[in-house]
């Protein structure tokens, strides 16, 4: 099989051809496997659409894959945050389900938690897909936040298209100011996205978007994959500053650590369940000693899912153009 690549090296045609082919196969036989019939991957990674916080006419559901649970539980600021007065029903495929009667069951900024339990054990735990962690100024620790704004964002982008050559500028919103403080999606968008433009460049490659508690890890030790970071701002924010650079004519590419993950439990996705291969390898396989993190096990049709939805979201709810990828 011939691959548009080899145009611009033919080495890699030479010596690695058989390579390509091997991937190409494996491609092609888990697509099958994970597609119904004119189904497309697109159709397929919608699991944002269904996991997660979801507002109703007539109240909230909020779902969570975790077939090593238990059982499962939702608390919050909604409930004063009673442990297990809010059970959630265990139903089929380790999918765990709770129903909130009312639009107002569920208030925007409202914290809060799920509460696994495995093997005799609680575990406070983050939503998977929740899209929104804030950090608690006293008590330091972080949690998921329900995020109902009133009005949808207005996108202005309709008509914008990437250009065919593209020049990269490489930036991180938190690092970008002239200031010595964590810049913001707001500040970054007057300060930054100017001067970008006038230096000729038309993309942008932004870094640590997806929530990360540890700062200093630039964004490589994700913990909430469905989460613009917050301490750079609300996601309206963000979304008004991809919206802004497509108006001066610059494409947004997220920078997606989909490789390795935070091997933080309460915050990340790290043994949400309890069990230590939902997501990720057991044992050394399942450690990347130089990040000190997790690594994905992408034969999970499960893993896989939550990864192709991960980059659906980004596309259709932040508009991002598309992605690099560590």
């Amino acid at each position: 099989m011939k691959y548009k690549i080899f145009e611009y090296d033919p080495l890699l045609e030479q010596y690695y051809e058989d390579d390509f082919d091997l991937r190409m196969n494996n491609f092609a036989r888990k697509k099958s496997e994970l597609l119904k019939e004119s189904e497309t991957l697109a159709d397929f990674a919608n699991g944002y659409e269904f996991y997660g916080f979801h507002k109703t006419e007539d109240g909230w559901y909020y779902r969570e894959w975790a077939p090593g649970a238990d059982k499962m539980y939702l608390t919050g600021d909604f409930n004063g945050w009673d442990r297990h007065n809010h059970p959630m029903e265990k139903k089929a495929g380790g999918v765990f389900e709770i129903f909130l009667p009312g639009k107002d069951a569920l208030k925007n900024g409202q914290r809060v938690m799920a509460i696994v339990e495995h093997d005799g054990k609680e575990l406070d735990r983050i939503p998977l897909y929740a899209d929104y962690v804030v950090q608690d100024p006293v008590t330091t620790g972080w949690s998921a936040a329900i995020h109902d704004t009133e009005e949808p964002f207005r996108w202005t982008d309709g008509k914008f298209k990437p250009e065919k050559t593209l020049y990269i500028y490489e930036c991180h919103v938190g690092m970008a100011q002239e200031e010595p403080k964590v810049g913001t999606y707001t500040e970054f968008k007057e300060n930054v996205l100017p001067r970008v433009k006038a230096l000729g460049y038309n993309t942008i490659q932004v870094m640590a978007i997806m929530e990360h508690p540890y700062y200093a890890s630039f964004g490589y030790q994700v913990t909430n994959f469905f989460a613009p970071s917050s301490r750079f701002g609300t996601p309206e924010e963000l979304k008004d500053m991809i919206n802004t650079a497509h108006q001066m004519g610059i494409a947004v590419l997220l920078d997606v650590v989909h490789s390795h993950a935070s091997k933080n439990t309460r915050e990340g996705i790290n043994e949400f369940d309890g069990t230590s291969y939902q997501f990720f390898h057991e044992g050394p396989r399942g450690y990347h000693s130089a990040w000190d993190t997790k690594c994905f096990n992408y034969g999970k049709n499960e893993v896989i899912h939550f990864l192709l939805s991960n980059l659906k979201y980004w596309q259709t709810q932040f508009h991002f153009d598309g992605f690099r990828f560590d």
